[in-house]
């Protein structure tokens, strides 16, 4: 029952992406940077939305004789399709996110690691293509690559899609402007902390 509710929240999630992507918003990156992931990710996509356009005309045209299965085929490869386009709209409408305080490392609808700036012990531009699970080690690749990797000075705790907790101190990810969100880290890591309001 709690993994139903897990995929069903997912789906929901990548549908609200798609109503984002079309009206041109991103979530919640507030008054941080926001850093785009998804320029390597939208040929793939683009792919298997093919494969699915060109599978469904297929079935139909071996299915015309049994309407119902045909019926039912063509409802599964459109929602198929629309899981794809919501896949792509919640890699372009959920960016890394770097403010003063932290750096949200995501990944489509299904990852979300906030990672408090003075944690992160050192952060370098590391072009990877293979990755083993390891761990410890947190490996967010698109189309199989990443590009930043972050060493971190103590865990962060990290949930996976079905909720089980990984300890993490080591961050594989892709940025589009690896360069860029590296050098924005050291910075934003060594700018002092807001003075709190004394007034409350």
């Amino acid at each position: 029952m709690r993994t139903a509710l897990v995929l069903v929240r997912h789906e929901l999630r990548l549908l609200a992406s798609i109503g984002l992507w079309v009206a041109r918003r991103r979530h919640q990156t507030g008054e941080g940077a926001a850093f785009g992931y998804s320029r390597g990710h939208g040929p793939m996509m683009l792919g298997f939305g093919f494969v699915i356009v060109i599978e469904s005309i297929m079935m139909s045209v071996l299915l015309r004789n049994h309407p119902a299965v045909q019926r039912a085929w063509f409802t599964v490869d459109v929602y198929t399709l629309v899981l794809i386009v919501g896949i792509h709209a919640a890699s372009v409408v959920r960016p890394h996110v770097l403010d003063d305080r932290v750096l949200r490392v995501r990944r489509a609808a299904h990852v979300d690691l906030r990672i408090p700036l003075e944690k992160i012990a050192l952060a370098r531009r590391e072009l990877r293509t293979t990755h083993e699970r390891t761990e410890g080690e947190l490996n967010l690749a698109i189309g199989s690559q990443t590009t930043v990797t972050l060493e971190l000075t103590e865990p962060v705790a990290h949930f996976t899609f079905l909720g089980r907790r990984q300890d993490i101190r080591l961050v594989r990810f892709h940025a589009d402007d690896a360069d860029g969100l590296v050098k924005a880290i050291t910075p934003a890591r060594s700018a002092p902390s807001p003075i709190p309001d004394p007034t409350g």
